[in-house]
Parts: C-alpha cells; sequence; structure tokens
C-alpha cells in the first residue's frame, strides 16, 4: 500500500508529520469533538481539504482540515498477508494440471481495515484457499503477471499463449487462468485464435468478489474450472463464469462468443448469439454444443502468438468525424474494425473516408453495436455503399473478437492472406444460425 494514495497539499503535510500511513488508526481531535478510526486512502483527484476516516461503526467520514486541531497515532497499520501452506495431493496418480495467474479480482484480498481491494494472492496461495484443488489433480502454479485486466495489451497475448503452449507441450492435462473480468473476453479470443488445435481445454476464470469476501464467487469457479479443464470432453479455449446468482451452475462460454453484460453480478458473462457450450452443474459437465473439438493428442498442437497493435476498434455515433479515421491513417494503422448501428451502417458522409483508406490499404470490417443478430449490409442504401467502397461485413461476429482476429491475422500472416482469413470460421467466432435467449433459432 502507498503511503498516503490520494492525499496531497496541508493534510498530507499534516499526516506525515505524525508518522501517519493509509490504514493506521488515529486520533483526531477538531474543534467540537473528537474522533478514532482508520485513515482511509483516496483516489487523487479527491479534495485536497479533507482528511477521510474510517470509524470502527465501518461508515467513513470526512473531516475538514480547517477544523483539526490535532492528530496523535493510535495503532500502526500492517498490509494484509497471506501465509500459504503446501497443498497435500490425494494421489500421485491425478492428472497434472496448471493455473496461471495474470491478476485480477480472483487474485485480490480485501484490507478490511481500509476496505480497499488490493493484489495479494499469488498463484500458490490460491491453492492454500482452495484445498480442494488438490483432490482434482496435482496442481503447479504461476504468476505469470499480476496486472488488473485493463492493463493487459496484445503482447500480454503473445507472452500468454506462448507460456500455455509450452505447458500443453510439456503435457499438462489440464490449463485454468486466473483473469480479471473487465477483458477476459479479450484475452478468450486471443488464445482461440494463437493456439491451433488445442488437445485440452483451456479454462478462463475470474470473480465478480475478491477471493476473501464471504460472498466470493473466487472459489467454486476456479473449483469448477479446474474440474472442466480435466474433466470435458471437448477441448479449445472457454470463459468459465456463474451462469446465475448462486453457486449451482457455471456457465462455459466459447472464447470467441462471450461478452461481460453486468457490471458487478456473478453471472456477467453471457455467450452471445449462441448457447454456452456447456454447464458444470452438480459436479457434471452438461455439454450443450454439438460442434466442440475434442480432447486430442498435442501432435498437430500450433501457435501463432503475434498481434498488430495498429488495429483500432472504433464505435461509430453521430455526427462523428470523418477526420478522426484519416487520423489514424496517419498513424499508421493497418486495420480498423466498426462498430455500425443495426445492421451495420454509418453516416453516409463517411463513406468517401472509408473508401479512401480502402484503397489505401487499410482493412476495413464492420460488426453491429447491437449485442444480438447479424450484420447485413445488402437492405439499405447505405449498406450497399459501403460494400461497394470494400467495407466488409463480419455477420454476427462480436466487436472485441473481430478487433482482436483482425490483429492476429496481421501479426501472424501476409496481407494477401487476411480476407479470407477474416472470413474463415476458425474458432466459432462465426454462427451459422443465431441463438435468441429463448431458445429459438433462425438462420443466415
Amino acid at each position: 500500500m502507498e503511503k498516503l494514495d490520494g492525499y496531497s497539499g496541508p493534510i498530507k503535510r499534516l499526516l506525515e508529520q505524525n508518522n501517519v500511513r493509509a490504514g493506521d488508526v488515529i486520533r483526531v481531535v477538531t474543534v467540537d469533538r473528537e474522533y478514532v478510526g482508520t485513515v482511509i486512502p483516496r483516489y487523487e483527484y479527491a479534495s485536497q481539504d479533507f482528511l477521510t476516516l474510517k470509524l470502527p461503526n465501518g461508515y467513513n467520514i470526512g473531516i475538514k482540515f480547517d477544523r483539526i486541531l490535532s492528530i496523535s497515532l493510535v495503532e500502526k497499520h500492517s498490509p494484509p498477508s497471506f501465509k500459504s501452506t503446501p497443498p497435500t495431493f490425494k494421489s500421485e496418480n491425478l492428472p497434472r494440471a496448471v493455473i496461471v495467474s495474470t491478476g485480477g479480482t480472483i487474485a485480490s484480498r480485501v484490507d478490511y481495515r481500509t476496505g480497499g481491494v488490493r493484489p495479494a494472492l499469488t498463484a500458490s496461495d490460491l491453492l492454500s484457499v482452495v484445498p480442494e484443488l488438490a483432490e482434482i489433480a496435482r496442481v503447479d502454479a504461476e504468476v505469470l503477471f499480476s496486472i488488473y485486466s485493463e492493463n493487459m495489451t496484445p503482447s500480454h497475448w503473445t507472452i500468454l499463449s506462448k507460456k500455455l503452449h509450452d505447458y500443453i507441450s510439456g503435457g499438462y492435462e489440464g490449463v485454468v487462468v486466473t483473469h480479471g473480468t473487465d477483458t477476459m473476453g479479450y484475452t478468450a479470443a486471443a488464445l482461440s485464435f494463437a493456439l491451433k488445435n488445442t488437445p485440452v481445454p483451456i479454462i478462463l476464470v475470474g470473480s465478480q468478489r475478491s477471493s476473501d469476501r464471504p460472498s466470493s464467487d473466487a472459489s467454486s469457479n476456479l473449483i469448477s474450472a479446474m474440474r472442466t479443464s480435466i474433466e470435458a470432453p471437448f477441448s479449445g479455449v472457454y470463459v468459465l463464469m456463474h451462469g446465475w446468482v448462486s453457486d449451482e451452475r457455471m456457465a462455459i462460454h466459447l472464447g470467441t462468443k462471450v461478452r461481460k453484460l453486468h457490471t458487478s453480478r456473478r453471472d456477467a458473462f453471457k455467450s452471445v448469439n449462441t448457447k454456452p457450450a456447456a454447464f458444470y452443474e452438480n459436479g457434471r459437465i452438461h455439454v450443450l454444443l454439438d460442434n466442440l473439438p475434442k480432447r486430442r493428442p498435442p501432435s498437430d498442437f500450433e501457435i501463432f502468438p503475434n498481434f498488430d497493435e495498429k488495429v483500432a476498434l472504433i464505435k461509430f455515433y453521430p455526427n462523428m468525424d470523418p477526420e478522426i479515421f484519416m487520423h489514424l491513417h496517419s498513424r499508421g494503422y493497418r486495420g480498423l474494425i466498426l462498430e455500425g448501428f443495426g445492421l451495420g451502417h454509418v453516416s453516409s458522409a463517411v463513406i468517401p473516408v472509408l473508401r479512401k483508406l480502402i484503397k489505401d490499404g487499410v482493412f476495413v470490417f464492420m460488426t453491429s453495436q447491437c449485442i444480438y443478430g447479424r450484420v447485413r449490409l445488402t437492405v439499405y442504401d447505405t449498406g450497399r455503399d459501403l460494400l461497394e467502397a470494400g467495407v466488409i461485413p463480419l455477420e454476427d461476429m462480436l466487436p472485441e473478437t473481430a478487433f482482436v482476429k483482425l490483429s492476429w491475422c496481421l501479426g501472424n500472416f501476409g496481407e494477401d492472406k487476411v480476407l479470407d482469413i477474416m472470413k474463415a470460421n476458425i474458432a466459432n467466432e462465426y454462427s451459422p444460425r443465431t441463438v435468441l435467449e429463448g431458445g429459438e433459432c433462425f438462420g443466415n
């Protein structure tokens, strides 16, 4: 923990003069009363004039600087720590599995003195927190990154895909990746493309509650992910999270067809334009999709780990300035994924600019801002004008998946192959039929 996160000016100087850090318990004497509480770290743009305390009753208060007569230290605070114990595996005959940690809430703990969430658990610590894992497999663990998922970049995808390729090629039968939920869908798509003919399931798993909260979903998610990776009959890359707010059922989503649709619910992740690949419920895996790749020997397992960072995902909006596209072109961007309105429409004022970019060699593809359904550029004049300009529709591919796929295409293959690869259904990124939430389908 930083000494005084978010404090500046006279409040910070007063705290430093008294050797106070965030998390310490202090006594504050004001002009009209006395308070005892824990110094709370604040966000960096908070007002300089207030000291924030968490009182023993759990409430937070702000005390204005000009009302403070004195402060004194009551108790020093140590950051939250965790002592892990080596797991005892049930049998040496259990399959080998690995947990690769990248960070996120599932690898965080709450500092109940301040209320903040901090990364405090390593991959090995997770084994101690969830001893049930030792009954499923002989689990190894590695912390590859310790970052919030919003800080993941294509270079991280490359490192992660190479690491997983090494583990699987080395004989591991189960692979679980712990990941922050905000960009887990992007990483799942990246691994789906980078790792070809994956012989075992790679399960990405996260948590909406940190691992030491009473309401945490970390333990149930991690156990379900490990069992799925070891026991599932299919291979490929998947995201496993709660299928409902309770712990009864976990949903296993295709890595290219999943999106986080809620900011905080346990079942925030949903499959889009398809059913979940499977459910994990009552200790059993119930497969829902018929076309999943089977577990296989690693003989034809390949890796294409590179991603081009000169790709942009752009959400169109009313009155969007066409010069935005020209700016990206001037910065050397090689590919654009557009999120158009409805069936894939943008303002007609933008079309001449897109035509010029395409003529200059920039790849431009169209997806929809709508969550469900697919792009159709043949219905209205605007769509047909986009087709004539050279914009390529991507059916029902998610915009995030399209962004990752184009980055992957440009990173691994020549430009003469990009259009064919983007149109090909490599990792179930396209659905032949769109599945409605009620279970009905309609075709192309």
